[in-house]
């Protein structure tokens, strides 16, 4: 005698894609990851050297910024740290009796302290937003490259210092970024950051 199991009607075979949701389970919608990436874009990893694609930079990972607005961003910010204290020490020996031999006076000395608090303040506001005034005018901003996320204080004194590496082989560091695929400094490549194009918020 032969016995035969069933499961369901053998005229109704199970298929995957037409069949109707199980009682107390439901689809979900991705979930995304917690937080939200500053002005507007998800976080992102850059690709490794020299794979981007031709006419874009991934989805979600804005326009890196070009050499030119990074160099406008760099001297306005010179203007704005150091300008003062030059101009004060112009004020200084204007008032002086003899300007070959005056000394540094009152003037000079409050626009050290100006440019000391400063210079401070900017790179407190680089490091917690991404972006000096400089930057914030000229619509860039420094990020991690893993994740796009901002630096902070620490990194940003960091990669400051790092500078230097860039300055010391006739400054060919500065100009990197005008060959370079990712458009980074030798200081960028050392603390892993990229300068992006960014919307005024």
């Amino acid at each position: 005698m032969e016995s035969t199991l069933s499961f369901g009607d053998p005229h109704t075979p199970y298929d995957p894609q037409n069949s109707p949701a199980q009682p107390g389970y439901q689809a979900s919608a991705p979930q995304s990851m917690p937080g939200h990436a500053p002005y507007g874009y998800t976080p992102y990893g850059y690709p490794p050297h020299g794979a981007y694609p031709q006419g874009g930079y991934g989805v979600g990972v804005p326009p890196l910024a070009h050499w030119g607005r990074r160099v406008g961003a760099y001297l306005l910010d010179g203007l704005i740290i150091l300008g003062p204290m030059y101009g004060m020490g112009f004020i200084d020996l204007a008032r002086s009796d003899d300007p070959a031999t005056a000394e540094p006076g009152a003037f000079f000395a409050v626009g050290v302290v100006y440019t000391l608090v400063m210079a401070i303040f900017q790179l407190y506001r680089e490091g917690a937003t991404g972006q000096t005034t400089g930057k914030w005018v000229l619509g860039i901003s420094l990020r991690r490259e893993a994740d796009g996320g901002t630096l902070g204080m620490g990194m940003a004194f960091v990669r400051k210092l790092a500078h230097i590496v860039d300055s010391l082989p006739c400054y060919i560091g500065w100009f990197l970024p005008l060959f370079d695929t990712k458009r980074q400094t030798f200081a960028d490549k050392m603390c892993r950051t990229v300068v992006v194009k960014v919307s005024h918020t």
